[in-house]
Order: C-alpha cells, then structure tokens, then sequence
C-alpha cells in the first residue's frame, strides 16, 4: 500500500511538473491568429500576388498588417493548405470552383471578399478569328470540372456549340448537342493551357494564366466572356470559422480600396476588371 501510495505521489509530481513546462515553456500562450503575427496569404502569381504585394508594399503597414503571400500555380494547394493551416488564407478562384472543391474534397473554405474578375478567353497562334476556326478544329479546354464548364459555355455563348438545356457547371463534351464545326477538344490541365496554343487551334485559357503567358485578354482573345453579371469574380477566401481575424478583416478593408481599383486598372488595362 505505502508502496503505491509513494508510486502514486511521483506520478502525480512528474504531471504536475510537466503542466509546469508546459505552461512555462517555450508558448508563451500567444496564439498563432495573433494580430501581431504575420497574415500568410496563398495566391497565384498574376494577378493575385501581385495585387496582394501591391496591397503589402503600399497599404499595409499603415493599417497595422503584416503581410506574407506565397504563390502557387496549381489550384488545388492553395484551399488544401488553408485547410490544414499552412497558410492563413488564400486568394484565386471564383465561387462555382469552391462549392465544387468543397464537395469534392471536403474542405471547409469560405469567401471574405470578392476583388476581381479575369474574363475567360478564347486565344490561337493559327486563327486571327473566331470565324476562321475550320471544320474538325481541335480547341484545348481545362480538365477541372468548373473551368472545363465555364470554357464550354464561353464557346457556346459565341456559337461555336450548344450545350444541353440547363448544364450547370459542371458541363462535359458529352453535354454537346450541337457542333457544327465538328470540334475536337483536348483537355489540360489549366495551368497548361498556354503551352498547348502550339499543338491545337485554339485553347479557352483563364486570366490569370494568359496573362502571365504574356498574352492581353482585352487585345488576343478571340472571343472573351462577358464582365455582366459575371459569377466568376475572384475573392479572398479563409477556413470557415477565420472570417473574423483582425488581420483578415485589415485585408479585406485593404483589397477593396481606391487604391487596387486604379492599380488594377492601370496595370490590367482590362484583362483584369475590379468587382467592387
């Protein structure tokens, strides 16, 4: 019993030693969403980080925030890390893409703010037209089931094809019920979409990625989407729960100052078009 009582009483010391450390340790209890640490955000390069290092270079500091982006040139990273918290926040897709990663991956990623749109375009180093597309063209399209969507419905909406009453966005080929040019259609991966203009006749290539190709969706594209009530506007984004972070909302109030709005448009020259 004495014995028991003495291996009880050590045990019950190293605990209470331990809850010591550990509240005497190296945390100091500051929690990581602190408004003194940094806000790490997630972006693809154009036009994203350059809007967000823009915001960094020239609004921050006065605000009070401390401003960390990171770039990526995929779009699945950006809402996985925000996800698991390697990064705060992140800022490159549009609304129908997160509703479908979320259902698909089972993430919990939100919007805060919607800043830009980056019209989809039609592009060819062959064709100088949407007109002179031949019959039995190949066109290039992305392989994520929002971005393939809005593609095809960008060629619809120019009447290259008709797509079937009602596709929502997540629209295939196979919901083609008209193509009168016989198109064929190669899909890539977005980001690789640029690249593929040598090996096809045309390809439906997102903003972002068309511009840091070098092209100008206001001057290369064939044929461009429509900014009029347009769902495809690009926000900040967080995990659910975060929306409230003073560092989020610094950011927030930040993205949609007078000062992006011209930045944008004096750098974009309507490639990019501010959504607020």
């Amino acid at each position: 019993m004495r014995t028991s009582i003495k291996i009880t009483t050590a045990v019950l010391a190293a605990a209470g030693l331990t809850l010591g450390l550990t509240a005497c340790g190296g945390d100091s209890g500051t929690k990581k969403d602190s408004a003194s640490d940094p806000l790490v955000v997630a972006a693809s390069p154009v036009p994203h980080a350059e809007i967000l290092n823009f915001v960094k270079d020239n609004l921050a500091a006065k605000a009070g925030l401390k401003l960390e982006v990171k770039e990526f040139s995929d779009y699945v990273t950006p809402n996985t890390a925000t996800e698991d918290g390697s990064v705060d926040a992140n800022y490159f897709q549009n609304q129908p893409y997160l509703d479908d990663f979320n259902k698909k991956k089972g993430t919990h990623i939100v919007p805060v703010v919607t800043v830009h749109l980056e019209p989809l375009g039609l592009y060819s180093d062959k064709l100088k037209s949407a007109d002179a597309i031949k019959n039995g063209a190949t066109i290039a399209v992305a392989n994520d089931a929002v971005n393939e969507a809005r593609g095809l419905k960008l060629l619809a909406a120019n009447g290259l094809i008709t797509l079937k009453d009602g596709v929502g966005n997540e629209a295939t080929p196979a919901d083609i019920t008209g193509n009168p040019k016989n198109l064929k259609f190669k899909e890539l991966e977005a980001a690789q979409l640029p690249r593929s203009l040598q090996d096809v006749d045309a390809a439906v290539i997102n903003g972002n990625y068309a511009i840091s190709a070098g092209l100008k969706p206001a001057d290369d594209a064939l044929v461009l989407e429509s900014a009029d009530d347009n769902p495809y506007g690009n926000f900040l984004a967080v995990k659910e729960g975060n929306e409230k972070d003073p560092r989020v909302l610094k950011l927030k109030k930040l993205l949609t100052t007078p000062e992006v709005k011209k930045f944008i448009e004096d750098t974009y020259a309507g490639s990019v078009i501010p959504s607020f």
